[in-house]
């Protein structure tokens, strides 16, 4: 084996330098001492793990929630040479017993294991036999209860520093605020340790929000004038929705596949095959999927309903663009999501102090989607990261949102939810504003009150719109006891007696924000070009069929530009292609060497 991070970089990856902060993570862990990482999602993550695994005595063991991926994973480690096996529940008796005896006598560089089969005894005992280079915790924050998607099996991890306190731990997550990376720190036992943080931003992901009008019919105008043929993955809270728009975007022309906790493990594994390994392929998901997906060319992710917090929403958007290729986040939201997810969270059984955390990252969401500034600014902000006032890239930029002084109309909606005894819903309350004649109004005798139709100088769509901003902002709280009704916040004081102003959004009806620049592929491949591309793709979909392997195993699309730039027709011209390392050049090279050659020939 090569004996520098440098030569397995380029020997066995087929990289040239490292980025950002992966040399330094490398050399804690060679030096035998742990790490703590946040590394945006296409950082980089693995190769921190990855390489010191290989140049240390011993197997790299990697605790992954995973087990729908490992598969893949491995198989793209085997691809580059590396010895690499996983131990779940997803294999056989036999299989297990010969992924144990190759651990034993030394035939792995690397082990995926899943934290229940971790922690039990059996495995602890073999684990214990044999010599370990390191313990990498993937996912890390599913160690804390504080974070949004906590795994109870992760809390078993502390076991690690006290039964095998000698060998080096890296935690390894794309987010956590304060809170979660204390917890990671406490149970984890890295409070010793080197904590590298590097950038949250993704400057190649375009964000996006928008008001819900009718929005099946915006996420038909997005996908069909900027993402007709992309892979993606649409996000919904309810497994219902998953399912209804699934079958309405096949419907529409679209390839879409439902996944959610209520579909077989079969059924689910199928679907994620299948965008893992088609182009194209559009994904309606629950939250339940997507962590570690290792799909490249993920073009769009898409919210149709609010998520719950800043951290979910960073993480799922992540997901698009690891490529470093642009991708768009886009999402839609409106009054509703908002007083279902503060219903969600009042209602729930957590402590009073879970509930606090809670509801002050949906204020933080909420606040993301309300603000006219930019939206990296303040996503970054939330993470610690100071950042530029103009990123360029989010709709707040490319087509500022237009606000209004909405002092009056607000001290109008307050006092009107004042009057009516602070029980009723936004329909309820806009009826009143806007003086109609309903049998439930006269039945209150709500026609007396002095709010009663002194809001007519506004439709009720835009009153909707301003009770929207009001709970969003935390002047109005939902009653989770009643259907919605809303209730004055301690912060409305100010605004009712006049001691405060407050500009408010103008809901535009669309927010068309300038297209990006097409991912590199298919678009930017000029028609000289072109045939050598599909032949350069063919092969690939082609190799990966053979090899049961998603394409990008094969080659990222990265590298099959660079064989279209550079046309190597020798083995070592292959191997200064970007992605090509020894073990990829023997299995590969000529089959696409050959490829290249015929084209050049005129074949």
């Amino acid at each position: 084996m090569t004996n520098t991070p440098e030569q397995v970089l380029k020997d066995v990856f087929g990289y040239e330098q490292f980025r950002g902060p992966q040399r330094a993570i490398i050399d804690e862990l060679l030096a035998g001492r742990h790490a703590l990482v946040l590394m945006p999602t296409g950082g980089g993550k693995s190769l921190c793990y990855q390489i010191p695994s290989l140049l240390r005595p011993g197997v790299g063991i990697v605790i992954s929630p995973l087990i729908a991926l490992m598969q893949d994973q491995v198989d793209a480690l085997r691809e580059l040479g590396v010895r690499a096996s996983f131990l779940n529940s997803s294999l056989s008796l036999e299989a297990q017993r010969e992924v144990m005896q190759a651990l034993r006598s030394g035939a792995l560089d690397m082990l995926y294991v899943a934290p229940e089969r971790l922690t039990q005894p059996a495995t602890l005992d073999l684990l214990r036999s044999v010599q370990i280079a390191l313990f990498a915790i993937d996912e890390a924050h599913c160690v804390s209860q504080w974070g949004h998607d906590f795994r109870a099996d992760y809390l078993q991890l502390s076991l690690l520093q006290e039964q095998f306190p000698h060998v080096p731990r890296i935690a390894l997550t794309a987010t956590a605020d304060a809170n979660t990376r204390e917890e990671i720190v406490a149970r984890l036992g890295l409070a010793d340790s080197q904590h590298f943080v590097s950038g949250f931003d993704r400057p190649n992901i375009q964000y996006r929000i928008t008001q819900k009008q009718t929005p099946r019919q915006q996420l038909l105008r997005f996908l069909r004038r900027e993402h007709e043929k992309d892979a993606g993955i649409v996000y919904c809270l309810s497994r219902k929705k998953v399912d209804d728009t699934a079958a309405w975007l096949v419907e529409q022309g679209f390839d879409a596949v439902p996944y959610h906790a209520g579909l077989t493990p079969e059924q689910r594994q199928r679907h994620q095959q299948r965008f893992l390994r088609e182009d194209g392929v559009i994904v309606v998901a629950t939250i339940a999927f997507g962590m570690g997906i290792d799909k490249p060319d993920v073009r769009f992710i898409v919210h149709l309903d609010l998520p719950k917090s800043l951290e979910a929403f960073y993480q799922e958007t992540g997901r698009a663009g690891r490529d470093g290729q642009p991708a768009t986040a886009w999402m839609v939201y409106g009054l509703q999501d908002v007083i279902m997810l503060r219903q969600m969270m009042d209602a729930s059984q957590g402590s009073e102090s879970f509930k606090r955390i809670e509801r002050a990252r949906l204020d933080a969401m909420l606040g993301l989607c309300e603000i006219s500034s930019c939206r990296r600014q303040a996503l970054l902000h939330y993470f610690g990261e100071q950042a530029p006032e103009h990123c360029g890239n989010c709709d707040a930029c490319l087509t500022p949102a237009p606000t209004w002084d909405g002092t009056e109309a607000a001290r109008k909606a307050l006092s009107c939810v004042y009057r009516t005894g602070q029980r009723f819903g936004v329909n309820y309350l806009i009826d009143v504003l806007l003086g109609a004649e309903s049998d439930k109004i006269f039945q209150n005798a709500h026609q007396h009150l002095s709010t009663y139709g002194i809001g007519r100088e506004l439709a009720a769509n835009a009153w909707r719109s301003v009770f929207r901003q009001l709970v969003a902002r935390g002047y109005l709280n939902v009653d989770h006891t009643s259907y919605g009704g809303l209730h004055l916040a301690e912060k409305a004081r100010a605004l009712l007696k006049g001691e405060e102003r407050i500009d408010l959004r103008v809901d535009v009806q669309e927010v068309l924000a300038k297209p990006q620049k097409k991912a590199r592929g298919t678009a930017q491949v000029g028609d000289a070009d072109r045939v050598l591309w599909d032949a350069l793709r063919e092969c690939r979909r082609r190799l990966a069929e053979e090899k049961d392997v998603p394409p990008y195993v094969i080659f990222h699309d990265a590298s099959l530009m660079d064989m279209v730039h550079y046309r190597p027709l020798t083995s070592q011209q292959f191997l200064d292609i970007s992605g090509v390392g020894q073990s990829k050049l023997e299995k590969y090279g000529e089959a696409f060497l050959q490829v290249i050659r015929e084209h050049e020939s005129g074949h």
